[in-house]
C-alpha cells in the first residue's frame, strides 16, 4: 500500500492530505506566502518541490498554544497577547516542520527548506485563509492542523507546486 502524503497547491490555496491507510481524503484552505513562492533563503517565500514532514512539534498542546524556537512559550494566543506583541510571527497550536527531498532545489546550501525553518502551523483566526500573506510557511487554522498533525506520520511526502 502507497503511504499517504500531502499536496499544497500555492495556486488554490489548498492543502489536501490522502491519508492511503484510511482510505479518506482532506482539504482545507490554506495561506502560502505572500512573496509567492521561491527556494532562497531570506525569500520569504514558499519552496516548492517534494518534502517530507521531518518533525512533529506540539502533541498534545492546547489550541492556540504560541511557539518561539519551536519551543512552547506558555501563552495561549489572544487579542491582546497580539496587541503587546504586534510584530510577532504566530506560530500556533502545531508544527509540521518540512525537509526539501531535492538537492540543490530545495535541500542543502542556500535553498534548504528545513534551515529556512518552513513548517505547516496554525495562525491566529484573524488571518485569512486563502490568499497568500506567509513569511514562507503554510497557515492552517487550529482545528484543521490539529486533525491533519494527528494523521501525519514523520516521513509523509509533501509536494508543493
Amino acid at each position: 500500500m502507497e503511504m499517504s502524503q500531502i499536496d499544497v497547491n500555492i495556486d488554490t490555496q489548498l492543502l489536501v492530505f490522502k491519508d492511503n491507510f484510511r482510505n479518506e481524503t482532506l482539504t482545507y484552505y490554506i495561506a502560502t506566502a505572500k512573496n509567492g513562492a521561491g527556494e532562497q533563503f531570506g525569500s520569504e517565500c514558499t519552496p516548492r518541490g517534494r518534502h517530507i514532514v521531518r518533525a512533529k512539534i506540539g502533541a498534545g498542546a492546547e489550541h492556540n498554544t504560541v511557539f518561539v524556537g519551536r519551543r512552547p512559550t506558555g501563552e495561549i494566543y489572544s487579542p491582546e497577547l497580539k496587541e503587546q506583541f504586534p510584530n510577532r510571527d504566530w506560530i500556533l497550536t502545531r508544527i509540521l516542520w518540512l525537509s526539501g527531498c531535492e538537492v540543490g532545489f530545495n535541500r542543502l546550501g542556500r535553498v534548504d527548506t528545513m534551515r529556512r525553518y518552513i513548517y505547516i502551523h496554525s495562525t491566529p483566526e484573524s488571518v485569512p485563509m486563502g490568499i497568500p500573506v506567509s513569511h514562507g510557511c503554510i497557515l492552517m487554522r487550529g482545528p484543521d492542523i490539529i486533525e491533519l498533525f494527528d494523521r501525519v506520520p514523520v516521513g509523509t511526502l509533501v509536494n508543493i507546486q
